[in-house]
């Protein structure tokens, strides 16, 4: 039946004004109440953080210097340095950015621009978004099983370098895919429209616009990589080395398997110096996120 017409006007006389105040105050102290839970979340973790990062402070500020980043590891803390580990990671690093940088943004690119959309490629882009969830052991015993005893690779740069590389690819393509995507198709439109071939679009026009997201991909991925030890550990690494890598195929050691090593040393001055060797470790992480920041904020500003 329909309503009078000078009911259906006065709309009011259908809301229970009484009912909906009161949902309303419920909803806000709800809304109230997960506010201070996730405040509270947050200040419990910077609370964490802050402990450990002024124990490790305390414990390793005091050995940071010249002579700790030149000397060679040695059995008396006094002495002892991480000049071979610190020059096995920048050995990994430089094997491992040409590697997804290459692989990782290939791959990206074919799977956005060119693959065709359907089930398998789903299927695909499902799997290495899995991938880049597995546990880091999990590569470590890939390597393991491939490339130092398949492969003969040894316990190498070189093998260090793929397993790392290995799992550093899931996060770089699916993080080159987000770069990607965030292309306006309209430029890819204008481009083809002024007679630009598929590869000529891609590789004039998306490509440039998307570098950014991709470089801070890259960043983010390799850094987590040089922090893993598991990983190394199951290929191999040296945990105690006096010299440092000439080629792709010597031995070699990293910073997480130095501060394992003295971690794993009962004496209270090399408890120490795996805390000055977390710094060390810390000091590079913090200044390749700082470039993915910077490198991000520049470019999303510029455009």
């Amino acid at each position: 039946m329909a309503l009078p017409n000078s009911e259906f006007k006065n709309g009011k006389n259908y809301i229970d004004h009484e009912t909906v105040s009161r949902r309303i105050k419920s909803r806000l102290r709800l809304n109230e109440i997960f506010k201070y839970v996730f405040l509270a979340g947050l200040v419990f973790a910077l609370l964490v953080l802050s402990t450990l990062i002024y124990d490790v402070v305390t414990k390793g500020g005091g050995w940071v210097n010249l002579d700790f980043l030149q000397n060679f590891p040695s059995r008396r803390a006094a002495q002892a340095g991480l000049y071979p580990a610190l020059i096995g990671t920048l050995w990994l690093m430089m094997l491992i950015v040409p590697m997804v940088f290459i692989i990782g943004v290939g791959a990206a690119i074919y799977l956005e621009e060119y693959a065709p959309k359907n089930r398998v490629t789903s299927f695909i882009e499902v799997n290495i978004s899995n991938l880049a969830g597995v546990p880091s052991i999990v590569f470590g015993l890939l390597g393991l099983t491939f490339f130092v005893r398949t492969a003969g690779f040894g316990n190498s740069v070189l093998t260090g370098a793929l397993t790392l590389g290995l799992m550093s690819l899931p996060i770089v393509i699916v993080a080159s895919q987000e770069a990607l995507r965030s292309v306006k198709m309209e430029l890819r439109h204008a481009s083809l429209a002024l007679g630009a071939s598929k590869w000529q679009t891609t590789f004039n026009v998306v490509l440039p616009s998307a570098l950014p997201g991709i470089i801070t991909g890259i960043i983010l991925a390799v850094s987590r990589a040089i922090g893993e030890t598991a990983p190394l550990i199951m290929i191999g690494a040296a945990t105690f080395i006096s010299t440092t890598p000439n080629n792709i195929f010597s031995d070699f050691t990293a910073l997480p398997i130095q501060i394992y090593n003295w971690t794993s040393r009962p004496q209270a001055e090399f408890q120490n110096l795996a805390a000055a060797g977390i710094i060390v470790l810390m000091t590079v992480l913090i200044t390749m996120n700082s470039a993915a920041i910077y490198i991000r904020n520049k470019y999303t500003n510029r455009h």
